[in-house]
């Protein structure tokens, strides 16, 4: 998880509930002023948005940090949930974003630097919802496969989690380093929708240097990665590693439950491929996310499964739009799987050599092909609504 959480998919009982998708590669100059968009450009100091009111439906964004720090944007509700959000956009940099946008009120929100509540402005999509969100049968056929993928994989996490949560509470260290990674792969295989439900992520997969400015890591700090801590570390479990077990658990019920609600949509589904391969970038190839565990490669390619399995769904809508980007993601996806193949010590279980014993250049090599697979997946959304 990145220190900011990310939120692709919105629970969907909500009144004028909005589902906004975003995507896009942060490039030097693929952001067109003209071309249809709504223009957004973010400063240190600002975040201005040339139109405040626009109809709902398929949308062009195309955001600009002009600013000195690495941006976030934010899509909002008033109730400063969080619809989707699209992170690392260096300073000079461009991004065209492609987003499905239902009627509603809410807010754009830049956040330079990656930290604080950003600097926000209120905007409208305005016109007939369910027009709007009228989709292709094809179309439809993905979206309810990816439902049930989504809930199958929240379903099979609960006794995976138990069994590293029972070993926590039998303070047994090396059952419970033994179970901790298989514990996530069905989060980071989903993770977009996962991290959709803003109060239960910071919960559970959020890092050390991810709280919030007040928060205290021994009162705060709970979840996954704080009894990482605890286990690798610390080398002990005491009452309040005992405690966060149980509390991992009753999150995750309360996540599994949730899914259901999730909205999903094509683009959803495209830019939130985009969007796991940015964690691998960012988080995964860096050593960052599971920094004393050391089990970054499971979570890598729970990840690269997660957005393959996006990928494949939609497959057949984009070959129609876009077959040479198909082919390509096809070529790529191969690739990132062979190489990723490469560091498995079991080919019949899900385990990977530790991360720390994967050196500099090993690391540019799959830094390098995550970027390859990268590009051609944030065209992916575009393809889909061509």
């Amino acid at each position: 998880m990145s220190a900011s959480p990310r939120h692709l998919f919105v629970g969907a009982g909500t009144v004028m509930a909005v589902a906004v998708s975003l995507a896009g590669c942060t490039q030097k100059s693929d952001a067109k002023a003209g071309d249809g968009g709504i223009q957004v450009v973010a400063k240190d100091g600002s975040c201005a948005v040339s139109k405040k009111s626009f109809p709902a439906g398929h949308l062009k964004l195309n955001v600009e940090n002009r600013g000195s720090k690495v941006t976030e944007v934010y899509v909002l509700y008033p109730d400063d949930r969080i619809a989707t959000e699209r992170e690392n956009i260096g300073p000079g940099t461009k991004a065209t974003i492609t987003a499905e946008i239902k009627a509603g009120m809410y807010e754009i929100a830049c956040k330079p630097g990656m930290k604080g509540d950003g600097i926000r402005q209120k905007v409208t999509a305005t016109g007939d919802t369910a027009a709007a969100a009228r989709r292709s049968p094809a179309m439809d056929v993905a979206v309810a496969a990816y439902r049930q993928y989504v809930q199958k994989q929240a379903d099979e996490t609960l006794p995976k989690v138990k069994v590293f949560t029972d070993a926590v509470r039998a303070g047994d260290i090396a059952a419970a380093k033994k179970a901790y990674a298989d514990s996530r792969i069905g989060w980071e295989r989903t993770e977009p929708v996962a991290e959709s439900f803003g109060d239960i992520d910071p919960k559970v997969d959020v890092r050390e240097d991810g709280l919030e400015a007040g928060q205290d890591p021994v009162k705060d700090w709970t979840g996954w990665h704080r009894l990482e801590k605890a286990l690798w570390q610390d080398k002990k479990i005491g009452d309040r590693e005992k405690q966060l077990a149980d509390l991992l658990d009753k999150d995750l019920a309360d996540w599994v439950k949730r899914v259901g609600r999730a909205e999903i949509t094509p683009t959803s589904m495209a830019n939130g491929a985009k969007e796991l391969l940015d964690e691998v970038a960012k988080n995964k190839v860096t050593g960052e996310e599971e920094r004393y565990s050391h089990t970054d490669l499971v979570d890598f390619k729970a990840n690269v499964e997660g957005a393959e399995k996006s990928f494949g769904l939609l497959k057949p809508v984009a070959s129609k739009n876009d077959a040479t980007l198909v082919t390509e993601l096809d070529k790529q996806f191969a690739a990132m799987n062979a190489m990723l193949d490469k560091y498995r010590t079991d080919r019949t279980s899900y385990r990977f050599t530790s991360y720390e014993k994967v050196g500099k250049e090993r690391r540019k090599e799959l830094s390098d092909s995550v970027n390859a697979l990268a590009e051609p997946l944030s065209k992916l959304a575009a393809a889909v609504v061509k």
